[in-house]
Formats: C-alpha cells, structure tokens, sequence
C-alpha cells in the first residue's frame, strides 16, 4: 500500500518539513520508515533526524533504508510520552499516526513540550470516508460479513475530525494552527493488491479472525469485486484525500 496510499504524501510533508530550515527533527509513529526516508533524502545532511515508532519490529524495517552513514538516529518511543527533554527538536513530524494514539490530547501536549519555542508539528489524517472511497468499502465490505459485529478498525483513521483535532492543538497551547486538504488521484495498476492490503496489512485482519466464521480470502475477493465495480478495471484511478495540518509551539 505504500505506494499507492502514502508516498506521495511523504514526499509532500517532507518538503513542509525541510521548508522550516530545522536543525533537529522527530518523526513518531514512522512505522516502516516511509516518511522517513523522504525526510533524510529532502533534509540537509547536517540536520539530525530521529525516527521513532512504538514497536520495534517496524522501525527495524526502516532501518534497512538507511545506510549506516546516513546518520538517522532510531529509537522505540510511545508518542504520547516522548523520552526527550524539553526543548529537543525544531521540527516533529507525524504521518497518519494520530489519529491511533490512545490518549491524543497527552500526545499534542507532549508534542509542545520536546519542541523548541517556535518550533513547528506538521502531521496529516485522513479525511471521511466520503473523500476516501477505498477505506469506505473496505468497512462496508467487512460489515456485510459480520453485520451483527462489525470490525470497526476501517471506521478508525477516517473519524478523526477537523474540529476535534483544532480543539486539542489549542487546549495543548499551539498557535498559528493551520490546516489544508490535499487530495490525490491514482493510479493503481492492481486492485486485488490494494484489497489484500487493506485486509492483511492493517489490525482488520485481526478482527475478522477474532470474529470468525469467515476465511480472510473470502473477504478479500468480496473487495476486489467492489473496488472494480467503484472503479471499474484495472488500472483504476483512485481518489485519496488527507489534511494536512501545521501548529507552532509559541516563541
């Protein structure tokens, strides 16, 4: 799914990142480094980057995009109790994390604590469902299975609201919040990939096992069978939209 769903995005909030001229940055929940590898390739090479993710068996999967004199530094770290002292970094840099942390509005306050006065937290989110018809009817898909119960985690990162999001980077004591709505379209070349990933590659498929009844390949080809009747053949085009939001920690 990486590139079909996140690389364009990387490159993008990179760009942000490297646009704020910093000279230490942290990216939380980096999962397999995709973000990651954008941002040592856009930043300066004397930049510090620090790459974190709470488990540990993906950021060693980022660690393989690294050549040992890239200089990034990887550590297992919970974003919403960063081990970094106050004042630590001038950039932090989230990519479709925060919507999953248990406890948000912790994370933006710890976020505003390991920032440096103006320092700057660019992170994104996906918008609703009705701007991002693959995560849609993969729940639906998966909903007509378990109707009674149905697995909730494609409801997850398609909830989290603008509102709700600008309330807690306030509470947490951000200013000059701002937030802008990327849309893309693409191009997929394999539906049946994209419905495997969707199903296998996220904890859905840890719902459907615990729910039972139902083997996972009888769902994903439920699902290739709907994006094609959304999307037509392959290749199909594939619209995806993301905000993008940016908060400074006052001076």
């Amino acid at each position: 799914m990486g590139p079909l769903l996140f690389a364009d995005y990387a490159v993008d909030i990179s760009l942000r990142a490297a646009a704020c001229g910093p000279r230490r940055v942290l990216e939380i929940a980096a999962g397999t480094g995709i973000v990651s590898r954008e941002l040592r390739n856009l930043l300066p090479v004397g930049v510090e980057l620090t790459v974190t993710d709470l488990n540990s068996p993906m950021l060693e999967i980022a660690r393989t995009k690294f050549r040992p004199e890239e200089l990034v530094k990887f550590q297992r770290a919970d974003a919403t109790a960063l081990p970094f002292a106050d004042n630590s970094f001038d950039v932090l840099v989230c990519q479709f994390g925060v919507a999953f942390f248990p406890d948000k509005d912790k994370s933006y306050r710890d976020a505003v604590r390991i920032l440096v006065p103006g320092g700057r937290y660019l992170f994104s989110v996906w918008d609703s469902h009705r701007y991002n018809t693959f995560g849609r009817i993969a729940h639906e898909v998966a909903e007509r299975f378990f109707p009674a119960d149905p697995p909730q985690f494609m409801t997850v990162p398609f909830g989290y609201r603008f509102e709700l999001i600008k309330d807690s980077l306030i509470d947490a004591g951000f200013a000059d919040i701002r937030a802008e709505v990327i849309r893309l379209q693409k191009r997929d070349a394999d539906l049946t990939a994209l419905a495997r990933g969707q199903v296998y590659g996220s904890p859905l498929i840890d719902q459907i096992q615990q729910r039972g009844g139902f083997e996972a390949e009888q769902i994903v080809a439920a699902l290739v069978q709907a994006y094609r009747s959304e999307f037509g053949n392959d290749p199909a085009t594939i619209p995806l939209q993301a905000i993008l939001f940016s908060a400074r920690k006052p001076s």
